[in-house]
């Protein structure tokens, strides 16, 4: 990449940069010279590895996805040369979103709900069954433009027959991951990683579809700016988010004996309530993010390269420009389908400010007579750095405006989320402090209270009749038949991993049939009658229908156990547990009678007892634990048919 090129060249260590293939940009930057094609091809990785020992080359880059994901590094690596790029096995979390999806929830890395499929007719079947807007992802490289965002099921339909069956992204659409589609603002951060440490540039926000106010089709992007303001990202967010997502990352990928040496990149969505989710990772710097964040960075960007792939990263600094810098794409006409290629391209440089304004080539070549033609899908990237959003807008606009060519597109709102947002923050301060700006839904809480109502009232039982309302719960030990004071049994318990099976699988009324049968359970293993339960269901932002779905097990658990579901606590945490995702756990007050045995009777345990088994009506709590880890380390996935043959 040019902005690569151009940042090494600023180090005073730096001797020479060598590019392949490189392109007419590349070939102005001092210090730099093209290797062609020709002498050696870019897809040779052995002969790469000999001319980089022919010129004692001491440090390999790395800018594009394909030979990343094809293994390159570890070429260099097995020749004892430094490179700065991630290996074959970590690049899988690009190379495949499946994989990348089933890392972040094995270690419990916020991200949407999702399914993966490597058949057609399972796809279509989940597309008619999930209850929520749906992103479709080939998940193997598509040039970034493999994630179709449909808006009716009939679109979704579509767009999974063009990805599996029609081969809009070739064998990259073999397996499709079905994912929940997100709404808020979308964030991209750029890592440093030497397997141990991670630190990163400021986030930026990409525009990735083709038109203006992000219509049409996805591109690999059209646009981005960068800081976005603190109003939208905090420090404290951005804490929040090396704390819970980014240092996890390295650390889960080192625990699985696969360390990540280069540049992260992490997708981001940001809801509006304060949420992060992961959308995807790049094991690349990812352009036009790079472009962008370069020319704000005030480190040696050599340095700090070479102190990620020998491991001392934690002795560097990462510093930045406190400035905002912007990028524009010029794209080519027919860009992000086949692109034209061959149209003549001028560039006025008397417009532009050398120090703060840059022209980076993506798509371009020279032509037989030597002049500078299209060859890509995106062409240029005219990128500014200013004191201010607005300052570096204007000079970015002002870059474009000194580029032409035949057909050439590009978006004129790049920024427009963060102007829109810096306005309504400002407004807001105006604005009274209520419990809906504070997060909390109260109306979705009444609204959940009279659906749930009729479930807790069918627990009724003497001594106790479930209204739902109150401060507490009551409970007359008298009116339950206990006229002398019983011994009080008290358990709580949650339901484990089965959370995580009940969220990729989008189904939860079993959930609450085991939270109660966890905790009453417990009971009875006393000896005790199950009196009374409460509830506590968390989450990071309520869905009404799924929490109903898991008091309605709970309700009717309690019922077939003569147990009253007697009151219980929704406790909406935006912010600290992430959206889409709940926990919920229980307790219960069970009575032993005055002058009964507590059990178990371990006094009269003798070895050569008969132990008598109670059959169980399917798999529950832990037993989901084991299937969990069975599947995971089988491949399968949940969809998948079981892989034994049936009886008979």
């Amino acid at each position: 990449m040019p902005a690569i090129a151009w940042k090494l060249a600023q180090s005073p260590q730096l001797e020479a940069v060598y590019a392949s293939p490189g392109n007419p940009g590349i070939a102005q930057i001092a210090k730099t010279q093209i290797v062609p094609p020709s002498e050696v091809p870019p897809d040779d990785f052995s002969a790469l590895v000999r001319f980089a020992k022919e010129r004692s080359i001491n440090l390999v880059v790395v800018g594009p996805e394909v030979p990343i994901c094809r293994g390159i590094s570890d070429y260099f690596r097995a020749a004892g040369i430094r490179c700065f790029a991630p290996s074959l096995r970590a690049s899988s979390l690009e190379a495949s979103k499946a994989f990348a999806k089933s890392f972040m929830i094995r270690n419990s890395i916020p991200t949407a709900k999702f399914q993966t499929h490597n058949d057609y007719k399972n796809g279509k079947r989940c597309l008619d069954e999930v209850n929520y807007p749906v992103v479709l992802k080939a998940s193997g490289l598509a040039a970034g433009k493999g994630v179709l965002l449909p808006s009716t099921n009939e679109e979704a339909h579509a767009g999974l027959k063009a990805i599996m069956v029609d081969k809009e992204f070739g064998a990259s659409g073999d397996e499709v991951v079905i994912e929940q589609r997100l709404t808020g603002n979308e964030l991209s951060i750029i890592s440093f990683c030497d397997a141990y440490t991670i630190k990163s540039f400021p986030p930026a926000q990409d525009h990735k579809q083709i038109g203006d106010f992000d219509q049409g089709p996805n591109t690999g992007g059209m646009g981005v700016y960068s800081p976005p303001p603190v109003s939208l990202v905090s420090d404290a967010l951005l804490t929040k988010i090396h704390q819970t997502i980014l240092q996890p990352t390295i650390d889960a990928l080192r625990a699985d004996h696969i360390p990540f040496c280069g540049w992260l990149f992490t997708g981001l969505m940001l809801g509006d309530d304060g949420e992060v989710n992961v959308l995807e990772y790049n094991v690349r710097g990812g352009d036009p993010e790079i472009q962008t964040l370069l020319p704000l960075m005030e480190s040696d960007l050599l340095e700090v390269m070479v102190a990620c792939t020998d491991n001392y990263l934690d002795t560097v600094e990462v510093r930045c420009k406190n400035e905002t810098a912007v990028t524009v794409i010029a794209a080519a006409a027919g860009y992000p389908g086949p692109p034209a290629k061959g149209d003549e391209i001028s560039i006025e440089l008397n417009v532009t400010d050398g120090d703060h304004d840059h022209i980076f080539h993506a798509g371009t070549a020279r032509d037989a007579e030597g002049k500078l033609v299209t060859a890509g899908g995106r062409v240029l990237a005219a990128t500014s750095v200013g004191k201010t959003l607005e300052d570096a807008l204007k000079s970015a606009y002002t870059t474009m405006s000194s580029i032409k060519f035949k057909g050439m597109q590009y978006r004129s709102d790049i920024g427009h989320k963060a102007l829109a947002h810096m306005k309504r923050a400002k407004e807001a301060k105006n604005e009274p402090s209520t419990y809906a700006n504070a997060g909390v839904d109260i109306q979705a809480g009444n609204t959940l209270v009279k659906r749930i109502a009729e479930y807790v009232q069918s627990t009724a039982r003497p001594g106790a009749s479930p209204e739902l309302g109150g401060f507490g719960g009551m409970f007359d030990l008298h009116d339950a038949g206990y006229p002398s004071a019983p011994t009080l049994v008290v358990g709580s318990d949650g339901v484990g991993t089965k959370l995580l099976i009940a969220q990729a699988m989008g189904k939860h009324d079993t959930i609450g049939q085991d939270l109660a049968a966890m905790n009453l359970n417990d009971l009875i293993c006393q000896g005790a009658e199950p009196l009374l339960m409460t509830d506590i269901y968390s989450c990071g932002r309520l869905d009404i229908d799924v929490a109903a779905s898991v008091i309605r097990g709970i309700s009717k658990a309690c019922k077939e156990a003569g147990c009253a579901l007697v009151g219980g606590e929704t406790a909406e945490i935006r912010g600290i547990i992430p959206q889409g995702v709940y926990d919920v756990c229980g307790t219960a007050i069970g009575a032993i009678r005055k002058g009964d045995r507590i059990l178990p009777l371990k006094d009269e345990m003798e070895a050569g007892d008969v132990l008598i088994g109670l059959a169980s009506s399917g798999c529950h709590s832990n037993g989901f634990s084991l299937i969990r880890k069975i599947i995971e380390k089988a491949g399968l996935k949940y969809h998948d048919p079981a892989p034994w043959e049936e009886e008979g």
